[in-house]
């Protein structure tokens, strides 16, 4: 039974994805040019607001930390619109003379944008901009709990666009968040394709609602530190990594896998870092601590300071700690603390040797975090590439931070905050998503031969396919007859060639006495 604020968010639902559906009627004449012109006012606004809604966010949610927040928040407003500048999202895309073939960017319509509480800035502002870079209108729901943060976001964004001419309510954010009134906007028949950030179960409803859409599964980064990495830069770079915004980030490493032969300089090199090597009485604390019974992360831990964390499972860490290590003998639920943790936590596995850090690494992938993201460093490429074709990742990281890495601040790959993992995930897409995921293509095709010369063997029956015109049985006979033989209907040596012919002969007026009579014939 629906209950008065599960109606009134329903209600608002339907009529904010009317009011971004007519504006994108709208929007669907603007130009390239005027598209683009907004995309970067949008994005000015976002920078300059970028330190006032990070303190928002971990202020309503308690998650993380206003420094970490406010980099994601430039991730989305000023790398990634760097990157989408000069990119085709509408009109013609580009020409292939060579082809005769003409691609024609068409935006698909409303967005219906899923936000999470761990992040709820910095994807509204990402989500934001490539669903008007590509054309579309965009519909936010945000996270019950970071409701305050996003709408604020929301609307430094939506002023921005007015303000450089985009039609009035292109960009419209829920202001009554409940998950009727989310099912509600991802089943609206104005809405086109779904952005689900959040929990597995929004995820699996998103791609249950009967819309394209682009959701994400959990990651659990494995980390391999190989023998030829340079030892002390890659642990300076997985604290770095594990200890951004408290490790909210879905990419942020979960545990180091290297050979036993490095273990003590690893230990070293993490306290050089400030890190906290637990004890096995601190090691079962947390492992009750930060993963549930149903093997879902405590929300109470997710994105808290590694003194806080420590502190809920019964023990003190000094206040400069930057993250929390324990070593785990295995993978699985025998090793709870084997599970991806979102937070401040990281796994330390240590091997016999690189074959079975491989292996180990691909274990924790299976574990919880198939076709997400995975990182070595190395400085072996043969070792490098070795384990990019052995991991079921999407993304295969070298010589750098996890988040940083996945999400195209120190990496080539696509600046984004939806990381897409693949059909070895449940996922659409393996892609980081960006606005040439929110458009469809048109193509323009110009014939460039006749049906008869497309095929590599002659087919006498092409005539048929284009539609009638006369009919030469000899030419006809003679494909039929190239055709029994070749597949050896008459390899009888009493069987003459003769009767092959009488039979192809056969099978022509037969086909052509039911042509005649306008039966189907079983050629196409």
């Amino acid at each position: 039974m629906l209950h008065d604020q599960d109606l009134l968010s329903v209600q608002e639902v339907r009529t904010k994805v009317e009011k971004a559906y007519q504006a994108w009627q709208k929007y669907l004449a603007y130009s390239q040019e005027q598209i683009d012109s907004i995309v970067e006012r949008m994005a000015a606004a976002a920078r300059a607001h970028s330190q006032r809604v990070a303190e928002l966010a971990v202020e309503e949610t308690g998650y993380g930390n206003a420094r970490d927040k406010h980099l994601k928040n430039l991730l989305a407003c000023d790398i990634l619109p760097r990157r989408m500048r000069g990119v085709k999202t509408v009109g013609i895309l580009r020409e292939l003379p060579g082809e005769k073939i003409v691609e024609i960017g068409v935006p698909v319509g409303v967005v219906a944008a899923i936000l999470p509480t761990t992040n709820p800035t910095s994807t509204a502002i990402y989500k934001t901009l490539i669903s008007l870079k590509a054309g579309n209108a965009i519909v936010i729901s945000p996270h019950p709990r970071a409701h305050r943060c996003t709408c604020e976001t929301a609307a430094v964004l939506a002023e921005a666009a007015a303000a450089s001419g985009a039609p009035e309510d292109l960009i419209q954010c829920v202001d009554t968040a409940t998950l009727e009134g989310t099912q509600a906007l991802i089943r609206h028949e104005r809405t086109s394709v779904i952005l689900a950030t959040g929990g597995s179960g929004m995820v699996k409803a998103a791609y249950s609602s009967g819309k394209p859409a682009f959701g994400v599964g959990p990651g659990n980064v494995p980390v391999l530190i190989d023998t030829s990495a340079d030892l002390e830069d890659a642990v300076a770079k997985v604290v770095a990594g594990k200890s951004f915004d408290y490790g909210t980030v879905c990419s942020s490493e979960q545990a180091i896998v290297a050979e036993e032969s490095l273990r003590s300089r690893i230990l070293a090199a993490l306290q050089a870092q400030h890190a906290h090597i637990a004890n096995d009485t601190q090691k079962e604390a947390l492992g009750k601590l930060l993963i549930m019974p149903n093997w879902t992360v405590n929300p109470k831990c997710v994105g808290q300071s590694p003194g806080k964390i420590a502190k809920m499972a019964g023990f003190e860490v000094r206040p400069d700690t930057s993250i929390i290590c324990v070593e785990i003998g295995g993978v699985g639920k025998q090793h709870p603390l084997s599970a991806e943790k979102l937070s401040p936590v990281l796994s330390l596995h240590f091997v016999k040797d690189f074959s079975a850090a491989v292996e180990a690494c691909y274990a924790l992938l299976k574990f919880g975090g198939l076709g997400h993201t995975s990182v070595i460093h190395a400085k072996d490429d043969a070792r490098i590439r070795q384990f990019a074709l052995r991991m079921p990742s999407m993304r295969v990281l070298v010589n750098t931070s996890s988040p940083q890495g996945s999400t195209g601040i120190t990496t080539n790959v696509f600046p984004a905050m939806t990381l897409g993992c693949g059909a070895i995930a449940g996922n659409s897409t393996s892609d980081n998503v960006g606005p040439l995921n929110l458009i469809n293509i048109k193509r323009l095709a110009y014939a460039v031969r006749e049906a008869q010369d497309a095929f590599e063997t002659p087919i006498a029956a092409s005539a048929v396919a284009a539609g009638g015109g006369p009919i030469d049985r000899r030419t006809v006979a003679a494909a039929v007859d190239r055709y029994l033989a070749a597949r050896g209907v008459f390899t009888d040596t009493s069987v003459t060639s003769s009767t092959v012919s009488n039979v192809a002969t056969e099978v022509v007026d037969r086909f052509l006495s039911r042509r005649s009579a306008g039966e189907k014939t079983g050629f196409s």
